[in-house]
This record gives structure tokens, C-alpha cells and sequence, in this order.
């Protein structure tokens, strides 16, 4: 029997694939736990137009993260932190607080997006690399300065 896979199935295939599988596995174990149906022509066509929309989707999804990484690209961003006497940090620059502070300027990025080999332990300029959706980089400039008293 011909079936349209709603989810991904171990060892039959991914969703959205339509596979040839024995009658009694599809109506004892697919249908009933609603991982697949019937490929009917509705369903074939119902199928066609999912793809459409993931589609479009996906298509959007990369235009945003092409906009992204163009706005990031080369950006200057500071970050003020406590220095010592000396020129030492107070505290190491991680993934986190380079994070929080692109989230402060606007910029929605994980953490585990940035891509740090080690913290950040002295003041300066550093070139870090951040990892967008469908494998676009952006590299921006990091500048530790010290924060300014009030």
C-alpha cells in the first residue's frame, strides 16, 4: 500500500515521503498512531502544496538570515566592562555576555551561534565568527573597552 508519511519513521523514511508499505503495517501501526495515510490523489495533492509552503518558508527564512548576516558583517560592536588597574578583566567575555549584548543592540543570536574558541580574558579588538541558518557566517569586530564611570 502507497503512503504519504505525516512524520518522520524510523526505518520507512523522513515526512512528507511517499513510500510502499505492507498493508497490515500501515493499518495496524501508521494509520492508527496518525504517522501516516493513504496516498490518495487528495493526499498527493494535499502533499504537493505542504512542499509549496515549506517551500516558501524556507525561501523567507533564508532571505532574513542573509539580512542578518549583511547587518552583522564587519558590525563594531563594544562591550564595557570593569578593567583593573593593571588592564586586567574583572570577569571573562564568553559566548553568553557577547549574546546579551547583541540582544541589547537588536539582534536576535543565540549563544551557541557564536562561535568562541576560548573567553575573551584581556581588552582590545576581537574578530568573532557567528553562525547563521543555512550555513551563513558574519564576523563582527568585538571591542572590551573599559565602562566609563558615571
Amino acid at each position: 500500500m502507497k503512503v504519504v508519511l505525516l512524520q518522520n519513521v524510523p526505518k520507512i523514511g523522513k515526512k512528507h515521503d511517499v513510500k510502499e508499505v505492507a498493508d497490515g503495517h500501515a493499518l495496524n501501526f501508521l494509520f492508527p498512531r496518525n504517522l501516516a495515510k493513504q496516498a490518495t490523489k487528495e493526499a498527493l495533492e494535499w502533499l504537493a502544496l505542504q512542499k509549496e509552503l515549506a517551500e516558501k518558508k524556507a525561501e523567507g527564512n533564508l532571505q532574513i538570515a542573509q539580512e542578518l548576516a549583511s547587518k552583522l558583517d564587519d558590525a563594531e560592536i563594544s562591550l564595557p566592562v570593569k578593567i583593573g588597574e593593571e588592564g586586567q578583566l574583572f570577569e571573562h567575555i564568553n559566548a553568553q555576555k557577547i549574546a546579551d549584548r547583541l540582544k541589547e543592540l537588536g539582534y536576535e543570536i543565540k549563544k551557541t551561534q557564536i562561535k568562541l574558541e576560548e573567553p575573551i580574558k584581556e581588552s582590545g579588538e576581537f574578530p568573532v565568527k557567528i553562525s547563521l541558518d543555512h550555513n551563513l557566517e558574519a564576523e563582527i569586530r568585538l571591542i572590551i573597552a573599559e565602562e566609563v564611570k558615571s
